[in-house]
């Protein structure tokens, strides 16, 4: 279903976001509490864009159970790391189900043709079926396409530009009609994964360390011709801010401006789309996602 134009003359985003998600760290992680602060004051400085500002709601178990064994659920609660980038954090059940809620607050509102930004951690793209690992507890992006597909959704887009691949993502939604999953990412690289397409519906552009900037954003932008031949009526996206030139994990060599440019694209398919917090870790993150923002915003 595609929404009128009118529907995006606006410049107004929703941020979904909660302080309490700041409420946990490790001293070395890069994934840290600084990521969504200083995002949002660098929002809450800004003028070029109106900004509403929402909390998460709730989530009970049945979407988690779409995507997730109850014996992973329950894993959530017991004191041992996942891995050494996946620490058991007191409370860490909590803060990963308010990601959760927050990704699907930011589905209902997509629905309803509103630009929304879940900014929120952790993130979730690497949770697999069975498994927390790489800063990711429940995997956001997977349980709000599966909830899109359950609510009457019958072709759901997830797209992901986070450099490292969703592998998590890909391993719960594989083959299942309905659903796409894109994902263009570096590789080889964490977590090893998407050299290659898997089922009949995950599809991996994977591009080398250091990859020119051009040629980095024309396979973004086959990875969005693709999506858009698949003609779906919702795009979740999976918005990972690492593959930026002066990100400290990868080798990326985005510039603000390509963020920017992804934002307009994205926008431009003219469906309904909402877009999720994954990775980012470098200095400039707040500018990169506002500049994403923007691009979105269609300012």
């Amino acid at each position: 279903m595609f929404l009128c134009a009118e529907s995006w003359l606006h410049f107004r985003v929703i941020i979904i976001t909660d302080t309490a998600c700041t409420g946990y760290s490790r001293a070395g992680l890069p994934e840290s509490p600084q990521r969504i602060a200083n995002t949002i004051d660098r929002l809450k400085r800004q003028t070029e864009l109106e900004l509403t500002w929402a909390a998460p709601t709730q989530v009970t178990d049945e979407p988690l159970l779409r995507a997730h064994t109850p014996a992973m659920l329950a894993r959530l609660d017991m004191p041992e790391d996942f891995d050494e980038d996946t620490p058991a954090f007191e409370n860490i059940s909590r803060h990963a189900r308010a990601s959760v809620a927050a990704a699907l607050d930011a589905l209902k509102l997509g629905r309803a043709g509103e630009s929304v930004f879940s900014l929120m951690r952790p993130p979730g793209h690497h949770a697999t079926r069975e498994r927390s690992m790489g800063f990711c507890y429940l995997n956001n992006v997977a349980i709000a396409a599966l909830e899109a597909q359950a609510t009457g959704a019958k072709r759901v887009a997830v797209f992901d530009f986070d450099v490292h691949h969703g592998n998590g993502t890909e391993d719960i939604l594989v083959n299942r009609p309905g659903i796409e999953f894109f994902s263009v990412h570096q590789h080889p690289m964490y977590p090893d994964t998407g050299a290659e397409n898997r089922g009949f519906n995950c599809f991996n552009y994977p591009l080398g360390a250091g990859t020119p900037r051009l040629t980095y954003r024309a396979k973004l932008a086959n990875a969005l011709d693709d999506l858009r031949s698949f003609r779906p009526d919702l795009v979740a996206v999976s918005a990972g801010f690492d593959a930026y030139l002066r990100d400290p994990l990868a080798d990326g060599t985005l510039l603000p401006e390509d963020f920017y440019w992804l934002g307009q694209t994205l926008r431009a398919l003219n469906l309904p789309l909402f877009s999720l917090l994954e990775g980012g870790y470098s200095e400039d993150l707040p500018e990169l996602i506002f500049a994403y923002l923007k691009g979105v915003a269609g300012k």
